[in-house]
This record gives structure tokens, sequence and C-alpha cells, in this order.
């Protein structure tokens, strides 16, 4: 089965951000998407440890142990950069300063309820970070994620089986094999890699898709 790459998954989330938005990346495979927006927009990058004005990954051999992202992984500044405490970031978050935020998940419904903070299980580790700030306090929140489990179960579910982040709150949602969009009506796909249906996309994700 062909599957979009990460670096695309990327991109086309990329591609799908506005001019002139102020934008969170959550960690995991959300970060890849700093090294893939439009040159002809401006795009103000948000950190939740306290950064406004983040750029891209540095080259090999020039990263700065003291500038990292929420996801301690090394990132450049863009100039008029600014950093300030993480109760200041986390005011921005929660006031609905942001336009938009990318976070992975471990489920989105077709309602688009989210679950990406803990699986449950008795040895999981939680890690909800300030998933549940940006959630419902960004005016737009897309879902990066790879599509399946590793044992070939959806993602995507009628109803979370996981514990909740935020109810109805995914916009859209980018896998490795479709971008689908959340609508009243359920889900509807926008894109589909080269190669599948969208009935097989329907029967891979175990719910409902319209075209």
């Amino acid at each position: 089965m062909n599957r979009y790459s990460r670096d695309q998954m990327a991109a086309r989330v990329a591609q799908d951000i506005q001019d002139g938005a102020c934008v969170n990346l959550g960690i995991g495979l959300p970060t890849l998407v700093a090294n893939h927006l439009p040159k002809d927009r401006e795009i103000i990058l948000h950190t939740e440890n306290g950064l406004l004005g983040m750029g891209p990954a540095p080259a090999p051999g020039a990263e700065d142990p003291d500038l990292i992202n929420a996801s301690k992984q090394p990132v450049t500044e863009l100039p008029g950069a600014s950093f300030f405490h993480h109760a200041d970031s986390f005011a921005m978050m929660r006031g609905g300063h942001l336009d938009c935020c990318v976070l992975g998940a471990f489920q989105v419904s077709v309602d688009g309820d989210l679950a990406n903070w803990h699986t449950g299980a008795p040895d999981a580790i939680p890690a909800v970070g300030g998933a549940m700030d940006l959630a419902l306090g960004a005016k737009s929140v897309y879902v990066m994620m790879e599509h399946l489990t590793k044992g070939g179960d959806s993602k995507i579910v009628s109803q979370c089986s996981y514990p909740v982040t935020a109810l109805r709150c995914v916009s859209r949602i980018y896998t490795d094999l479709a971008v689908l969009e959340v609508t009243p009506q359920g889900l509807r796909a926008v894109d589909i890699v080269d190669g599948l249906s969208l009935p097989e996309l329907a029967r891979l994700s175990g719910v409902a898709i319209s075209g």
C-alpha cells in the first residue's frame, strides 16, 4: 500500500496554514511542519516552552543546546523572535491567541474528539503537556498522525476509547493515507494517497468517509 512519507505529510499540513497565522506545533510528527512552511507566507511559530518566532531545524553541527522546542529538539530563531516565561506562553494558548495548532494523536473520533495524552494502559506514561490548553485555545486544531496503529487498527474511530483530551476540537486530520476534514455531516476526504480508493480508505478506517 502506498503511503505519504512523513515529510509529505508535513508539507501538506504546511500548505493549509494561512499567511499571517500564529501556530503551535506539538511534539512528535508535527515538529516536521516547521521545515516545510511556504517561503511566500509569514507564519509565526509558537512553542509552549516560551518562544515566538521559531525557525526550522538547524543544520547539523549548528545546534544550540539552549535553543529547543517543547519536544527538546534543537531549533532556530527567526529575526524578531521573542522569549518569555512558560506561564506567559500558556496564557497565549489559553487566551485564544493562536490561529492554529498541529497535534499528534492516539485517536480522533468522527466528531473531532481528540485523545492524545494517555492510552489508558496501566503501564503507560501520561503525557498531557499543553495539549488540553492548545486543543481548547487554538482557533483551528489539525491532527497529524499515522492512520493505523502498529497492530493495524485505525486511529480514526467512531468514539474514542482512550481518555479524551478535548471534545469536538479537531477540524482536519492528516495521515499517511489521507487528509480528512471533520464536518457536521461526518468525515470528508480531501486527499487520498495514490492507489487507494475511497471505499478502501473507509474500510481501513472502520468509519464512514464521504468524498
